[in-house]
């Protein structure tokens, strides 16, 4: 059997890695986002190209030290290239570890560039007679392609040989570096000769033959600026040449007879793994951590997946075929689901086809509205729509077969409005979630690549980008079936992970109680809509132009002329250098910080009075700006025309407490206590013969606090109702009035948040020291809190995570971090999330509730409409408005039972009006 050896481009690898995922950090507070990434591409290629027989020997080849050679030759070669990111530099060494944890050389030599080895390596395997693949798209490394040698582009799963070459730069491997001289590299500052990209370096080294020839036929060349250059530049493009060349002769550190590849050992891989924490890889390989970790590590052995076999996928043009799907799902029991639409918008969106997927590699697509938007547009072979969803229509309502989805919510209203019920189902974001809060996204792109070392295709892969992209109902069916199938293929292999992990990792209470039940709700919601008044908007629309443009005449008189005041550039310039304010503060880019906190500062700064009058006046401009835009502009194009309401869309995992977002639009952001957000609320109104009701809970998290922090006496004030601002305002300063109880209820909340001495001090316009006096003297009074506070911050440093009392894990893997802003914000987010994530979960458990008691009281017209922090909002009948009231503060004051019984009540307040604001 002939060698065939692997040379694998490390630096590439790594590179890719860090990018791929978003920052993660092991047990001991260190970055490892790259080192996770890096190891799980690995373990992927050496288990593929292993089981494939494919090579006999194999070496990773990295980058030593950034200065070699070529800076001998060119001292700013690879000037321009800015360092490594910060988080990655420490990060280099735990890859060589997790190299060597495969029994993979790790070889890199001073004074060379890996490109260097891997040239050198390759010849002395050819000269023996070895075959070679180099891992890399590298175009650099594609010089050494010859018979025998060939790159592997392991992101587009192929081979590169020396028709690629030829294709993409015009010339043959053996060329390559004399075009490469002289089109010059931008990225590695090699200078090249200005002027000459790639089609015209390869039409004149077709013509001539090298780079020496070329310049030697320059004097002869027709005038131009080409030529001119060429002459110019001589000296430039001979220098060029040498820079891209790649050594052949650099001294083998490792024989090539130590490179035998062996397969994957356990004993030092489960070590490297353990160290790090790394449960989902542990749990590939079988084996469970006995070392702390972020999360408790899985009892279980997850299934080994084969790799995406993009042509095992079937398209579904015949009744038949679909038939014989939906029976062996019906035997199976569970099949994934997932549905290809016309926008994102599930509430306008159209059906364009089905995906199922039954076991990893057995997935089919079944098209039902491809074709092109021109009624005159040949369309493919397909299912009538109506036929298809007449047979898939019992099989997705079948109590006795699970759907398995990926963010079902957006499945659920495309089908519901088909008629369509999708029960019962297990969603995969959801259950990623739940396991993994805080760790990473919940994308399925990002849990493909984190889970299973798969990298989906892309959207854009397959519907273009920009002018040229095209809706997915014109894009081919081979094309369709392949990213369509993907969709279920890659649900159900997550699925089959996320079900056994739930258990064994404690997930299951959360998922099954509160967030799975919601699906339906939320989607039922969504549908739902909100009526808005139009023309009353338009109004707002109108008010706010004409104040925003008298603050614009305000704000460039106080600043001496006009400028554009969104600019942050022109208003620093204004502010700090035209103005001369003191405590201006320049970033990395030169631009004085304008954000929310600076202006703040300078809006409160008192030895500034020009300074502050200006920047009140930009923080109004910014908020008229903003709420302008952002709703009674934007709310207007946003009515659905078919409805005549607005559909906003929201996410169970876009906050990491579990608290819900709302997008398109975002209601979360609608200022609570001004008048332009009442204004606002005021257009949310109920159709003819109903009426709005907003129930809001009263002061949730601080009622929460008195019970898990264990606070008697604020336990005993909630029980008797008091005001508990002005009964902390006695306790701190002795006495109740306006400004003390206002700054009781600001110290109140802030401390659930952790917030700093400085933080505290910038509320309330006091010294650092006089706010750290009031915290003080508010543990002293309450020392519970301080408690909980030391108890939370004590567990999560040594789990990893925090719990609510429904068992909800929100992960903090930066609690550790050696830089300081990192692991002060964990904490802060770590001390409150307990607090913030009950709340989520109980007003979540209520919402669940809710349809059922509407219903169960004879109120099926009542329909739940929107969730905006601690606040439900209703539209009922006027008839049934006195009726609601009581259903729904008797199932919002008792969502948390009997799972958790609460030392203190649960106070509901309920509002009725004609508008959401009047409810108020």
């Amino acid at each position: 059997m002939t060698n065939h050896l692997y040379l694998v481009d490390g630096s590439g690898y790594i590179f890719r890695a860090y990018h791929r995922l978003p920052p993660l950090t092991n047990i001991r507070g260190e970055p490892v986002g790259a080192v996770y990434g890096y190891t799980t591409m690995l373990w992927k290629l050496v288990d593929e190209l292993h089981k494939a027989d494919g090579p006999t020997h194999m070496a990773v080849i990295l980058d030593k030290s950034s200065h070699t050679f070529r800076n001998e030759m060119y001292d700013l070669y690879k000037a321009q290239r800015p360092p490594p990111p910060e988080d990655l530099v420490p990060q280099f060494p735990m890859i060589r570890d997790a190299t060597r944890a495969f029994s993979l050389p790790c070889i890199e030599e001073e004074g060379w560039e890996a490109d260097d080895l891997i040239a050198s390596y390759a010849k002395a395997a050819l000269a023996q007679g070895w075959q070679v693949t180099i891992v890399s798209s590298d175009k650099d490394l594609m010089q050494l392609i010859e018979p025998g040698l060939d790159l592997y582009d392991t992101m587009n799963n192929r081979r590169l040989g020396p028709e690629y070459v030829q294709e993409k730069f015009g010339v043959p491997p053996a060329k390559l570096g004399e075009v490469l001289a002289l089109m010059g590299d931008s990225v590695d500052n090699v200078p090249g000769v200005p002027g000459i990209g790639p089609k015209r370096a390869s039409d004149l080294i077709n013509q001539f033959g090298d780079v020496e020839a070329v310049l030697a036929a320059a004097p002869g060349l027709r005038p131009s600026k080409m030529r001119d250059n060429l002459i110019e530049h001589a000296e430039m493009a001979r220098l060029s040449r040498r820079l891209v060349e790649l050594a052949r002769d650099v001294p083998l550190e490792h024989p090539l007879e130590e490179l035998t590849l062996q397969g994957i050992p356990e004993a030092p891989l489960k070590a490297f793994l353990e160290h790090h924490g790394f449960r989902s890889l542990l749990a590939r390989l079988g084996a469970v951590a006995d070392a702390p970790v972020a999360a408790p590590a899985a009892d279980v052995v997850l299934p080994d997946e084969e790799p995406c076999d993009h042509d095992a996928y079937e398209t579904v043009i015949d009744a038949a075929t679909l038939e014989r799907w939906i029976a062996e799902a019906r035997h199976q029991g569970f099949i994934a689901v997932d549905t290809e639409t016309t926008g994102k918008d599930a509430t306008r969106a159209e059906l364009v086809g089905v995906s199922l997927a039954l076991a990893p590699n057995r997935a089919c697509y079944v098209p039902v509205g491809h074709g092109g938007s021109d009624m005159f547009a040949e369309k493919p072979v397909q299912l009538d729509r109506a036929l298809v969803l007449a047979k898939l229509k019992p099989l997705l309502e079948d109590a006795s077969v699970l759907k398995i989805g990926h963010n079902l919510k957006y499945d659920a209203i495309i089908l519901g409005r088909l008629g369509i019920a999708i029960t019962p189902f297990d969603d995969t974001i959801l259950m990623s979630f739940d396991l993994d809060a805080g760790l990473h996204g919940h994308g399925m792109d990002e849990l493909a690549a984190t889970h299973l070392s798969h990298t989906c295709i892309a959207y854009k892969d397959v519907a273009g980008t920009g002018k040229k992209q095209i809706g997915f109902h014109e894009v081919d069916l081979k094309a369709a079936t392949r990213y369509a199938a993907e969709d279920a293929d890659v649900t159900l292999r997550l699925w089959r992970r996320f079900k056994a992990r739930l258990p064994a990792e404690g997930g299951t209470r959360v998922y099954e109680m509160v967030d799975r039940p919601l699906v339906p709700v939320i989607a039922a919601m969504e549908s739902a809509g909100v009526k808005v008044d139009a023309d009353a908007l338009g109004r707002l629309s109108t008010q706010f132009a004409h104040q925003i443009a008298d603050l614009e005449i305000e704000i460039h008189g106080l600043a001496g002329g006009p400028f554009t005041i969104g600019s942050p550039k022109q208003l620093g310039d204004v502010l700090f250098d035209r103005l001369g304010l003191k405590g201006g503060r320049k970033g990395k880019s030169g631009v004085y910080s304008t954000d929310v906190n600076e202006m703040e500062r300078l809006a409160a700064d008192k030895d500034q009075p020009q300074g502050a009058a200006i920047a009140k006046k930009v923080l109004d401009w910014r908020q008229l700006s903003k709420l302008k835009s952002t709703y009674t502009d934007a709310l207007q194009a946003q009515i659905n025309p078919a409805t005549g309401r607005v559909h906003t869309s929201y996410s169970l995992t876009g906050a990491q407490t579990g608290r819900l977002s709302s997008t398109d639009p975002n209601l979360q952001n609608i200022p609570i206590r001004t008048e332009v957000g009442r204004q606002i609320r005021d257009a949310f109104v109920a159709e003819p013969g109903n009426v709005i009701i907003a129930a809001d809970y009263s002061q949730i998290e601080l009622r929460l606090a008195a019970h898990m922090a264990d606070v008697p006496a604020l336990r005993e004030a909630f029980a008797r109702g008091d005001d508990i601002h002005a009964m902390t305002a006695t306790e701190l300063f002795g006495e109740v009035t306006r400004d003390t109880r206002a700054q009781a209820k600001t110290i109140n909340f802030a401390i659930l948040y952790g917030i700093s001495r400085w933080g505290l001090a910038g509320r309330l316009d006091v010294t650092p020291d006089e706010a750290q006096a009031m915290i003080d003297r508010y543990f002293e009074r309450f020392p519970g809190i301080n408690r909980y506070i030391a108890e939370t911050l004590t567990s999560v440093r040594e789990h990893g995570y925090t719990e609510t009392l429904f068992g909800r894990k929100t992960h903090f893997p930066r609690i550790k971090s050696k830089v300081q802003h990192e692991r002060q914000g964990a904490e802060r987010a770590a001390i409150n999330a307990p607090i913030q994530g009950t709340c989520a979960d109980i007003i979540k458990r209520a919402m669940v509730r809710m349809p059922a008691a509407l219903a169960d009281a004879g109120l099926p017209e009542v329909r739940m409409l929107l969730q905006v922090h601690d606040e439900l909002v209703f539209e009922a009948p006027d008839t049934d408005a006195d009726k609601a009231r009581g259903v729904i503060e008797a199932v919002m004051a008792g969502a948390a039972e009997p799972a958790v019984t609460l030392s203190v009540p649960l106070a509901v307040e309920i509002g009725v009006g004609k508008s959401w604001g009047a409810a108020h």
